[in-house]
């Protein structure tokens, strides 16, 4: 029995659900190449920071126009600043590279932190022939005067801004903590989105003892992450039109398979071939044709989102009647 692999995410036909989500395996030709062989669909190339790129040039700037006043005429051994490579360059030069390399979809990634910037560095990522452009929004709102709507319209406002200046296809990955997430995924969809990519993973701070420092630590994520995606996959795949992709947690054939069977179009990866290699897509993608053949589907289309809330046997499963049965469950104890 021959089985399909296949998929769609943003309007593109990919060989399998298998995408390379940004990370520093992303970042390199070499790394690209080899995650193609190993049978990703598709890659996202690292996010492209605007603060890195403000910071580069703040720096340059220092270093040309020090002692520049110390007398009028060394104003004229100091070039213009925008002769210096203190823009995304070398991110743009990465879309080219890997777009002249890589037979499969090349996405970008930009993670804004103004209007201008968003706007700017989006245009210059279509100029550079990216397939789609994922936007990364990371924004912690600290300010205890900002209310809930406003930070949901700051989302909403950056994507409709973005979708002004680019026709590529647009995918926006949000973190878990609004108060109605299908209701933000709507608005986000409204707005220009024509993908989301469930969940965006927030650094938590920590303290460092010795310095008493606030500190930040990235840590790997684990499999138990993944469940917060297959929840909200799960609830939104036949309420929104938006293509969706799942990531943080997958490690195994098992976790792929659980969100696919919600409704995940594509699932993203980037903690477990960081841990044990681009070879971990193949192993993925093996364990993924043999539950296919296990279970008699033909294909993935078949079996994406048959456990979904709106297809799946128990749909209580998704809300509240089930928080319930779980800590009794845990105890022991019987419902």
């Amino acid at each position: 029995m021959s089985i399909s692999l296949k998929t769609e995410y943003l309007g593109m036909s990919l060989a399998n659900p298998i995408v390379a989500s940004a990370s520093p395996l992303t970042g390199s030709i070499e790394s690209l190449t080899q995650l193609e062989k190993a049978g990703v669909a598709a890659v996202v190339l690292p996010s492209l920071f605007e603060e890195q790129i403000e910071h580069d040039a703040l720096e340059v700037h220092h270093l040309l126009s020090f002692g520049a006043d110390s007398s009028h005429e060394a104003i004229n051994y100091f070039p213009e600043l925008s002769s210096y490579n203190t823009g995304p360059d070398a991110y743009l030069q990465l879309i080219k590279d890997a777009k002249q390399v890589l037979s499969v979809p090349v996405m970008a990634s930009l993670n804004g932190i103004s209007r201008g910037g968003w706007v700017r560095y989006a245009k210059l990522i279509q100029s550079a022939g990216a397939d789609a452009l994922e936007l990364n929004i990371y924004f912690v709102p600290t300010d205890d005067r900002m209310p809930g709507e406003a930070v949901e319209q700051r989302y909403v406002d950056l994507v409709r801004d973005v979708r002004e200046v680019v026709s590529l296809p647009l995918s926006v990955k949000i973190g878990p903590y609004f108060s109605s997430p299908a209701n933000m995924a709507q608005k986000l969809i409204d707005a220009g989105a024509n993908g989301l990519v469930l969940f965006n993973r927030f650094v938590q701070p920590d303290i460092d003892l010795e310095t008493m420092q606030m500190v930040s630590r990235l840590e790997l994520s684990q499999p138990s992450e993944a469940r917060q995606a297959m929840q909200w996959i799960g609830v939104l795949r036949h309420r929104v039109s938006a293509s969706l992709a799942a990531t943080g947690g997958v490690h195994s054939p098992e976790d792929l398979i659980k969100l696919l069977l919600v409704g995940a179009d594509v699932i993203m990866i980037a903690s477990s071939m960081i841990h044990k290699g681009p070879k971990q897509a193949l192993v993925l993608l093996e364990g993924l044709h043999d539950w296919l053949e296990e279970y008699e589907y033909t294909s993935v289309g078949q079996m994406k989102g048959s456990m979904c809330y709106d297809h799946c046997p128990n749909p209580k499963g998704y809300d509240r009647s089930n928080y319930m049965k779980a800590l009794v469950n845990y105890t022991g104890q019987h419902v």
